[in-house]
């Protein structure tokens, strides 16, 4: 029987505020670990509140790769995580260390280990027209419209997220397959690193709803508010940007263009963030070959270590 030489890789995942990052810094305290960061925000410098992102006492004792590394008017996509993502192991294990990918961003871990499809190239006639409908009918018609052609892609691209809705529209018109059937056939490489994946996945929603409002809360008071203001006063960011697109600023920024008053900007920004944990969650279960912990049980770490230990092959 042949051995698997791959290097070991590590996964932690799991929904917003389900105590990733804690328990990834305390396994690092007891294992040869190079903390990864797999967040689509937190890449983004000068959004630290919003994104919960660690503190800088955390980052010093703690370092993480893949966090600040990008402006916030700067695009980052998955295929660049890929690339950043893939540099950084190979530089974690350089040190003689084993790469732990910690994170909530599914799409981020699916095209790191599985690769990314390719899609065609941008059409800008096709953009334009889609553009152009939908300035006719709107881009709740559209999504309509995306609804009936590829109801998988539909379910996780909302209509407010013009972006996503048009390139799914324009990747059914160039290939005349639906985004969704693509984006599941990857590259067909084979993953260079054998992965222990370990999920995060709470047998109850209350207590996870209930750290969300208590976290969302702490931000405001933390100065969420005039962290977006500061990012308001640049020229170049608006709120179509990916970055302000995020959970939560969204949100902000719509209170501070004075569509919401501050109690419904709490909770719509609470509301848009259980619904993110829906959809990690969802995704999550997808991943048949992660051990899944709940993050309530008071063993989790204890549980967590076993994991490891039996994976990196130390002796208990």
């Amino acid at each position: 029987m042949s051995v698997d030489a791959r290097p070991l890789a590590i996964f932690l995942m799991g929904p917003t505020a389900s105590g990733k990052t804690a328990l990834a810094c305390a396994l690092s305290e007891r294992f040869p670990l190079g903390l990864i960061s797999v967040d689509s925000a937190l890449v983004y410098r000068g959004m630290d509140i919003g994104t919960a992102k660690p503190d800088a006492a955390t980052l010093a004792r703690y370092p993480h790769e893949l966090i600040d590394i990008r402006d916030p008017a700067q695009p980052y996509s998955a295929a660049d995580f890929r690339t950043d993502a893939l540099a950084a192991m190979d530089r974690v294990h350089a040190k003689g260390q084993v790469p732990l990918l910690v994170g909530g961003t599914g799409l981020y871990f699916r095209a790191l280990q599985r690769g990314l499809s390719q899609l065609p190239e941008a059409d800008p006639l096709i953009r334009a027209r889609l553009a152009a409908e939908a300035g006719q009918i709107g881009w709740a018609a559209m999504h309509e419209r995306l609804a009936r052609l590829d109801p998988v892609a539909a379910a996780r691209i909302r209509p407010a997220d013009v972006q996503r809705l048009q390139r799914a529209l324009e990747v059914i018109e160039l290939t005349g397959r639906p985004l969704s059937e693509q984006q599941q056939g990857g590259s067909g490489e084979r993953f260079p690193w054998r992965v222990l994946k370990l999920a995060l996945l709470p047998s109850e929603r209350g207590p996870l709803h209930e750290r969300i409002a208590r976290r969302f809360d702490n931000m405001l008071a933390e100065g969420f508010l005039e962290e977006v203001r500061a990012l308001r006063q640049r020229d170049d960011l608006h709120a179509d940007l990916p970055a302000i697109r995020a959970v939560g600023y969204r949100q902000a920024w719509e209170h501070l263009d004075g569509l919401v008053d501050a109690a419904t900007f709490r909770d719509k920004g609470v509301f848009a963030t259980r619904q993110l944990a829906k959809r990690q969650i969802t995704w999550l279960r997808s991943e048949l070959d992660a051990r899944a912990f709940d993050p309530e049980r008071a063993d989790l770490p204890g549980r967590a270590q076993d994991a490891l230990r039996l994976f990196l092959g130390i002796p208990t």
